[in-house]
């Protein structure tokens, strides 16, 4: 038991190609989610995730939905590769003085949340930010439409086309620039504190629920689960964690958003945010895409434990030449 070894190459690997294929699938649902946590009172341009996505599509095309994904995807291999593989770490070496208790379930989780918060939140701040802008070029699209309507100016047909309300948008290589021009290397870490308290609880709820609940479909007490245990077993972890901290993801969202309307609030940190969504919008605005972040979550960690636990990495590995002892 304890001579049993883990290899973390092996499991770096299965946790980047979990993340890529996994991002992939559900990203549209994330944008939407970062577009309705991004919507104050007076500004709602969407009232729902399908409306979101169909507006969306209208207004910047299908790849419009992919807006921050090479971003996500470029980055998404430390994220989800970090955070698997150093819950893994963690479960090892605080079970090698006996069982693996919830308490050290937790801790290893927490450890896991840490180490992936400090490498991925830069990636968190430019995929917001690309996310958002096109909510920020159709919100200043309607008020140029109030406007034109108001001085009683007639709107061309050709303005209104697919892909007209879309601004020039920032790449992420000229948002960092900007950000680390204007702000040195902290902007990129501006919403570090709230993304700290936003994934570390996370890892603490999703990774002793996904063990426990992938437990009971074990075969036998060392055999491992049948794939579609760990697949469901990811989805209900994976949304149970996703809801339970969705108001300070709602936080992390609004802090690390650069650009805003005309109309909306602008943050100084934590407190001031959790305050003014308080004050202007009321204790509802914090589970503003809860239900979109559920649904990402979900499929993301199902189908990240399913490649995880297939073992690919270690199936890669195998075919390096051994070294001889």
């Amino acid at each position: 038991m304890a001579d049993k070894q883990i290899s973390l190459p092996a499991k770096l690997i299965n946790g980047g190609i979990a993340g890529l294929i996994g991002v992939t699938c559900v990203f549209p649902i994330d944008l939407a989610k970062t577009r309705l946590q991004n919507q104050q009172n007076g500004s709602r341009l969407y009232t729902s995730m399908s409306d979101c996505l169909i507006k969306t599509i209208r207004s910047e095309g299908y790849f419009g939905m992919y807006r921050g994904a090479a971003v996500n995807l470029t980055l998404v291999t430390p994220e989800k590769a970090i955070k698997l593989a150093a819950n893994d770490f963690f479960r090892h070496h605080l079970s090698k003085d006996g069982k693996l208790t919830l308490f050290k379930e937790m801790l290893a989780g927490c450890g896991a949340g840490t180490c992936q918060v400090i490498v991925t939140t830069p990636m968190e701040m430019l995929k917001i930010q690309l996310q958002d802008a096109g909510r920020i070029a159709f919100s200043l699209f309607l008020l140029t439409v109030a406007y034109s309507k108001s001085a009683q100016r007639k709107l061309m047909p050709e303005t209104v086309a697919a892909g007209s309300v879309e601004t020039k948008s920032p790449t992420a290589m000229q948002l960092t620039r900007q950000l680390l021009r204007e702000k040195g290397i902290a902007g990129l870490y501006k919403g570090l504190g709230a993304t700290l308290l936003r994934d570390v609880p996370f890892s603490i709820i999703y990774f002793p629920l996904f063990a426990n609940l992938n437990n009971f479909g074990k075969r036998g007490i060392e055999g491992p689960a049948p794939f579609y245990v760990s697949f469901i077993s990811g989805c209900l972890a994976g949304s149970t964690a996703a809801v339970a901290v969705n108001p300070v993801d709602v936080i992390k969202t609004r802090l690390q958003s650069l650009n805003r309307g005309s109309t909306e609030d602008t943050y100084s940190g934590v407190t001031d945010c959790i305050s003014k969504i308080m004050r202007n919008e009321g204790p509802a605005a914090f589970l503003k895409g809860a239900y979109c972040r559920a649904l990402v979550i979900a499929p993301l960690f199902g189908i990240a434990q399913v490649v995880y636990f297939l073992g690919v990495g270690e199936f890669l590995l195998s075919f390096l030449p051994k070294k001889d002892n």
